[in-house]
C-alpha cells in the first residue's frame, strides 16, 4: 500500500474543510469568503475569486475574492455570454496562459496592473442549476496543469454545495421570521375581532370569524351606543396576508371614531361619506374595501343600513328572505361617490344576517361553489334556531358536510341576529 505525501494529507484535509462548510448552516457572506481562501491555498495558487449568478441570470458578480486588491474586485460585472464563462458552462474548465494578451479576457489592463498572467475558470453547479465560476490567478505563465485543474473542479463541486446549503439556510431563517411575523400580525388581528357581542335590549346577537390563512382582511365589530342601540359594520379589505391586516386596522380605528364619537353628530349617509373619503386616500391601486354598516335600534324596531358593495345582508322574516342591498359603490375607488341610506322596520322574531363572501364561494373537492341558493336552503332548514349562535353553527356545519375538507380561499365571516 502505497503511503501519502504530507501533501496529499494536507490537500485531502483542505477538501475536507470546505466539505465541512457545505454541510454546516452558515451565513452566505460567511461561506463564500472562506471558501475563496480554501480555494487558494488547496490549489496553492495566488488568488481567487468567486462569481455568482444574479437574480435574473443575465451576469455574473463578484461576491467574494481572496488575494486580489479592491481595484480588481470592482473592475465591473461579467456576462454569462462572454465566451469563458459560456465555456465553462458548458463543462470545459478554461485555461488561459496569459491574461495579457488574450482577446476572451475583458479587462486585460486590469490583470496586468493586478500582476497576473494565467487563469483557470471552471463552473459551480449544484443540481443541473448553474451558479457562477470559479476563478483562480497566478502571477506564473502556463500555472494550470490537469492536477490543478482537476483539484479546481473538485473545490468547485463543493463550492457549489456550499454556497446552495447557505442560501437554502438563509430562506429557512428568513422564513421562520416571516411566520414570526404572521403569528404577531395574526394575535393583533383577533385581538380587533370582537370576543363577545355586546348586550342589547331585544337582540341576540352572534359571530364568527374564520380565517382562510394566519391573517386575512376580513372584519366584523360592534359599537354600543346605548342599551337599545347598536351599530354592526362587516367588512372585507381586498387583499391577503400583512398588508391586508394592516389596512383592516386603520379602517377599524376609522370606523370607530367615526360611528362611536360621531354617531350623535353625524348621520350615516356623513360617516359613510367619511370612510369612503379616508379609504380613498390610503388605498393603493387596485385595493378597495366593501362595508355593510347597520345601526339598529330595537326601541323603536328600525334597522337603518347602507350596503358599500358588500355582499346584501339577509332580513329573514317567517318563510321570507329579503336582502338588503341599499347603498352604493365599494370604498376606496371614487372619492366622491354617493351612497343611499335604507331604513327597514323590525318586528319580533325577524332574523339578521351578515356575511362575506369566503362564506359563499367556498367550494367543494371537484370545485364547486356552495354559493347562494344553498346559503338559503340553509336558511329555511335552520331559521328555527332559538338562539343566533345556534343558527351560525348550523349554517356552518351545513356548508362543511357540502365542501368537506377542501383547502378554502376567502376567510369566512358571520353576524347573526335575533329580533325580540
Amino acid at each position: 500500500m502505497k503511503l501519502k505525501t504530507k501533501k496529499q494529507i494536507q490537500r485531502e484535509k483542505q477538501i475536507l474543510d470546505i466539505s465541512t462548510m457545505a454541510a454546516g448552516n452558515f451565513k452566505l457572506h460567511e461561506v463564500l469568503e472562506k471558501l475563496a481562501e480554501s480555494a487558494v491555498k488547496t490549489t496553492k495558487t495566488r488568488a481567487c475569486s468567486l462569481r455568482l449568478l444574479d437574480d435574473n441570470q443575465k451576469e455574473l458578480k463578484m461576491r467574494s475574492t481572496y488575494g486580489l486588491s479592491d481595484e480588481y474586485r470592482n473592475k465591473g460585472v461579467v456576462s454569462r455570454h462572454d465566451p469563458v464563462i459560456k465555456a465553462a458552462f458548458e463543462g470545459d474548465a478554461v485555461v488561459i496562459d496569459n491574461m495579457q494578451d488574450d482577446e476572451r479576457i475583458k479587462y486585460p489592463q486590469a490583470a496586468m496592473d493586478e500582476g497576473l498572467v494565467s487563469q483557470l475558470t471552471v463552473s459551480m453547479v449544484f443540481r443541473n442549476t448553474k451558479i457562477g465560476v470559479l476563478r483562480l490567478y497566478s502571477p506564473k505563465p502556463k500555472r494550470f496543469d490537469e492536477d490543478t485543474v482537476a483539484i479546481a473542479r473538485l473545490v468547485a463541486a463543493q463550492c457549489a454545495i456550499a454556497i446552495s446549503n447557505a442560501r437554502f439556510y438563509a430562506k429557512a431563517i428568513e422564513g421562520a421570521r416571516m411566520e414570526e411575523q404572521m403569528r404577531l400580525a395574526a394575535i393583533v388581528q383577533r385581538r380587533m375581532i370582537p370576543e363577545h357581542a355586546p348586550e342589547i335590549v331585544n337582540l341576540d346577537v352572534a359571530a364568527t370569524y374564520r380565517p382562510c390563512f394566519q391573517i386575512g382582511g376580513d372584519l366584523y365589530d360592534f359599537i354600543k351606543i346605548d342599551d337599545n342601540t347598536l351599530v354592526v359594520a362587516i367588512a372585507d379589505v381586498i387583499g391577503k396576508g400583512i398588508p391586508a391586516a394592516i389596512m383592516m386596522s386603520m379602517f377599524r380605528g376609522t370606523l370607530r371614531a367615526y360611528a362611536d364619537g360621531g354617531h350623535h353628530r353625524h348621520s350615516m349617509a356623513e360617516i359613510v361619506e367619511k370612510l369612503n373619503k379616508t379609504s380613498y386616500s390610503e388605498c393603493d391601486d387596485g385595493e378597495f374595501i366593501t362595508l355593510f354598516l347597520a345601526i339598529i335600534d330595537t326601541k323603536n324596531m328600525k334597522i337603518t343600513y347602507c350596503n358599500c358593495g358588500h355582499e346584501p345582508a339577509l332580513l329573514v322574516r317567517g318563510n321570507e328572505v329579503s336582502e338588503l342591498n341599499k347603498g352604493g359603490l365599494v370604498l376606496g375607488v371614487l372619492e366622491d361617490a354617493e351612497y343611499e341610506i335604507a331604513t327597514v322596520d323590525l318586528v319580533k322574531c325577524d332574523h339578521l344576517i351578515m356575511y362575506t363572501d369566503g362564506l359563499i364561494d367556498a367550494v367543494n373537492f371537484d370545485g364547486e361553489l356552495w354559493g347562494k341558493e344553498r346559503m338559503h336552503k340553509a336558511i329555511d332548514r335552520y331559521i328555527v334556531c332559538p338562539t343566533a349562535d345556534q343558527m351560525i353553527r348550523r349554517l356552518l356545519g351545513y356548508r362543511r358536510r357540502f365542501v368537506g375538507l377542501a383547502r378554502q380561499t376567502d376567510d369566512t365571516s358571520v353576524v347573526a341576529m335575533r329580533v325580540g
